[in-house]
């Protein structure tokens, strides 16, 4: 038994090809999280759906703070078990030889830096399931400054918990009593949260209403997909409103050529465009060439 092992993250993460922090885990750079604080979840989403990543998004979570706000950054997973005393005795001596101080969650919190976040399952355990509480809320955002977590188990102490205000925690529910008889089974290992899986590294994007894991090879492409939805769709409305399209031709996966065209001359001329004059449509045009134009099958 290793606790945040960096050869079994990077096994754990081949795709990743960019810089590591020490303990292995992707470092995805810090613009691509400041790109996704201004997408939509169903923006974010359906890049990684259609690659197969059907497995990432978990929405029957509560949120510390209710004003909409996002969570972004880097996850930093553990997962945990019931406890059972030998288990318990080997985890704790695993952690004296890699000089741990403190209870499991501690170890977890001890270890964030700036843009991280916490993704903890804690098998949905709420009584006795508390990972998180004033103290170490304080210590989430005295370290990661915009963090948070996300925690398949129980929070306490959430007045003291909503003085942090820099973070976002969700969290399953809310009980009095500190967190006790559990074993931490793994730290920066896989992380199931409810219906979804989180790898350490992953972008952690919380927002309309859940939680969606992207991995970390892919947050280059999702943002960039993002922004092709998010002008797709000022654009959508705009020629809807003035019954130049109909939403019929505005749903469909694959755009005509004709489309295509009105869309770029929208980008290049209309100010809402500006941002995304540098996006390439190429992979677009190719299907609308090489595609069926006849395809009805609506975009996710």
């Amino acid at each position: 038994m290793k606790f945040n092992d960096r050869e079994e993250i990077i096994s754990l993460t081949p795709l990743w090809r960019g810089e590591r922090f020490a303990d292995g885990r992707p470092k995805v750079a810090a613009s691509y999280l400041e790109a996704l604080r201004n997408m939509t979840l169903e923006e974010v989403w359906k890049p990684i759906y259609v690659k197969g990543y059907e497995n990432q998004f978990e929405g029957d979570l509560y949120t510390l703070h209710d004003d909409g706000r996002k969570l972004v950054g880097r996850a930093v997973t553990c997962s945990f078990c019931p406890a059972r005393p030998d288990l318990h005795m080997a985890a704790f001596e695993q952690g004296a030889k890699e000089h741990r101080k403190g209870n499991y969650n501690q170890w977890v919190i001890d270890s964030l830096e700036e843009g991280d976040v916490v993704v903890a399952d804690l098998y949905d355990k709420v009584y006795k399931g508390t990972f998180l509480g004033g103290n170490l809320t304080t210590a989430i955002a005295a370290k990661t400054k915009n963090g948070g977590g996300v925690i398949w188990g129980g929070i306490r102490d959430v007045e003291q918990m909503r003085e942090a205000a820099s973070v976002q925690v969700y969290y399953r529910g809310i009980d009095p009593t500190p967190i006790r008889e559990v074993v931490m089974t793994g730290f920066n290992t896989v992380t199931r949260i409810g219906k979804a899986v989180c790898l350490p590294g992953d972008i952690v994007f919380g927002a309309g209403g859940g939680v969606l894991f992207i991995p970390s090879h892919l947050v280059a492409e999702v943002v960039e997909g993002a922004a092709k939805t998010h002008i797709k769709d000022i654009f959508g409305f705009e020629m809807i409103s003035k019954n130049l399209f109909t939403t019929a031709q505005i749903d469909k996966n694959v755009w005509t050529e004709d489309m295509l065209d009105k869309l770029i001359r929208f980008i290049g001329e209309d100010e809402r465009g500006l941002p995304y004059r540098s996006l390439d449509w190429s992979a677009e045009y190719y299907a609308a060439l090489h595609g069926d134009s006849s395809d009805t099958q609506t975009a996710l």
